[in-house]
């Protein structure tokens, strides 16, 4: 079982990721983050999800959470896809972290 956690839980995890990690086998999604801690609470309970923040680094840092999947605005693509590296998980980001190697 890959435990999953999202770092920003907006429109597009509504419909097609969020539902797509509960649904697929031996996958679950047991975390959320969104900077607004009220919005995250409220996609974590319409969810079913277990937890949620509103700091990235303590979703990172939680033990339950296997693999990070990162759904922000692309600006913030390589800072949390960088600090869950350290963290030593795995990362799905849904879209290019930058625009070229460098």
């Amino acid at each position: 079982m890959i435990r999953w956690g999202i770092i920003g839980v907006g429109d597009v995890t509504e419909v097609k990721s969020g539902p797509g990690f509960q649904k697929a086998e031996h996958s679950q999604l047991v975390a959320v983050m969104r900077r607004n801690g009220a919005l995250a609470e409220d996609y974590a309970k319409r969810h079913n999800v277990p937890k949620w923040y509103d700091n990235a680094k303590d979703l990172i840092d939680d033990s339950e959470v296997d693999a990070v999947y990162i759904a922000t605005p692309p600006a913030f693509h390589k800072q949390y896809a960088i600090q869950a590296a350290e963290a030593g998980k795995p990362v799905y980001v849904e879209k290019p972290m930058a625009l070229n190697y460098a």
